[in-house]
């Protein structure tokens, strides 16, 4: 073998490392998921839509736009009862109720605009939820270009304006129980998705720039001999643990105030000219709502950093702790953005679990949760991420007892511990020696 390929292999070698290796998996694996989510929303958009009509008008451009409504989409029900409507499109997935006025044809040969009624059924609060409903809305286009076209082969009208433009439209959104008058999905989505994004950024910087400041905390002390001599003092060693992720909750929890006001203020005008009230359908937070976000993003915060300090454990040096706080970093961005794209309540039952078991995600659920009084989510959020806590601390506790919070290596003398956890993370340590 030639010098030149033995340092080739040499470099190979060291830079094909776990901690190397890992953010470009995890990466791959978020385009992947993006990837499958935008083909699930062409497939989304291809399937036939499922819709209740209400037929109320006998006139021959009324049955015009039921035709409309028979040939592009699915019709679940054609009775005449609303509740009725809505309690089939609940049963079967539908997306809109349609109810022509009974003077629909009258009103457009009088040069009016004939009136329909749109019911439409919001099952999340993300952007992707608002897509069946926009699908669905493609078939009020339908109606009106089929009217005009035939309002002009027959001269059934002198009126451009009502040639352009001959119906006009109610929209009521039924989202969560809740009745919400004038607006469309796609309005409320934009508006819950401005208000829940302040929480998944803030979370995001608070978990990348506190866990940095432990592991990389953990690989200077390694670095400079500091840790040694702070061992050797009479100082327990859950004194030292706990004091450094404090100190670090502290840090982030000043980070988080700062962000939030500035978000607070950057969103107070943003929506300040928003047409929609969202207090008026009763989605507004009060102080105890607040609080259950401040301890929920507490919660988070304190089990980022004791998972960043164990990785810090296992960091030998300052450049070893760098490339250990990718992986904190891409998993605090898998629940921003699935919280941004989709709603929690809406996803499939696994992906529930995978983000559930994301500590970070669930102060990102809690504020948009708490708007829909969705207590028991955003309370079994808070005690797992304080269960996920204490069980970080305490493998903290326990490897800071070990030779490997010195040398990052597993030592002979490091036995098991009868705790499967810890055994599989040592044993993972002591392969990579």
């Amino acid at each position: 073998m030639s010098n030149l390929s033995k340092i080739a292999k040499k470099e190979i070698k060291e830079m094909l490392t776990p901690s190397t290796l890992v953010p470009i998996i995890i990466i791959a694996i978020i385009f992947a998921s993006l990837g499958d989510m935008m083909g699930g929303v062409e497939d989304e958009l291809s399937e036939e839509q499922k819709i209740a009509v209400i037929m109320n008008d006998e006139g021959a451009l009324g049955a015009i736009a039921y035709s409309v409504f028979d040939q592009g989409a699915e019709i679940v029900y054609n009775g005449t009862s609303v509740q009725e409507a809505l309690d089939t499109l609940e049963d079967t997935d539908g997306t809109s109720l349609f109810i022509i006025s009974s003077d629909f044809t009258e009103n457009i040969l009088s040069n009016q605009t004939g009136n329909i009624t749109v019911y439409w059924m919001m099952k999340g609060a993300g952007i992707m939820d608002s897509v069946p409903s926009a699908a669905a809305s493609s078939l009020l286009s339908n109606v009106d270009t089929t009217i005009a076209a035939t309002l002009i082969s027959y001269d059934m009208s002198d009126n451009a304006s009502i040639i352009l433009d001959p119906t006009s439209y109610t929209e009521t959104t039924v989202f969560k129980g809740k009745e919400m008058d004038g607006i469309s999905p796609t309005t409320i989505a934009s508006v819950l998705s401005q208000q829940s994004l302040v929480m998944p950024l803030i979370v995001m910087m608070v978990i990348i720039y506190s866990g940095s400041i432990v592991i990389s905390s953990m690989g200077t002390e390694k670095e400079n001999k500091t840790l040694e001599t702070l061992l050797t003092m009479p100082i327990r060693r859950t004194s030292i643990v706990f004091g450094k992720l404090l100190g670090a909750a502290v840090v982030g929890l000043i980070m988080a105030v700062i962000y939030m006001i500035g978000m607070s203020y950057y969103y107070s005008g943003l929506l300040g000219s928003s047409t929609v009230d969202l207090a008026s359908y009763g989605m507004t937070l009060d102080l105890l709502d607040y609080t259950l976000i401040g301890i929920s993003l507490f919660a988070a915060l304190v089990s980022g950093l004791g998972l960043c300090m164990i990785m810090g454990i296992f960091a030998k040096n300052y450049k070893a702790a760098q490339t250990m706080t990718m992986p904190i970093t891409f998993l605090a961005m898998i629940p921003m953005l699935a919280t941004m794209l989709t709603d929690f309540d809406t996803l499939p039952l696994f992906a529930q679990v995978v983000l559930f078991a994301i500590p970070f995600s669930h102060p990102m659920i809690a504020m948009r949760a708490l708007m829909f009084d969705d207590y028991t989510l955003v309370l079994s959020g808070i005690a797992y991420s304080l269960i996920f806590a204490l069980v970080t601390m305490f493998i903290a506790v326990y490897l800071f007892r070990k030779d490997i919070l010195l040398t990052g290596k597993v030592s002979r003398t490091d036995k098991k511990t009868g705790f499967p956890l810890i055994d599989m993370m040592l044993g993972m340590a002591k392969k990579r020696k």
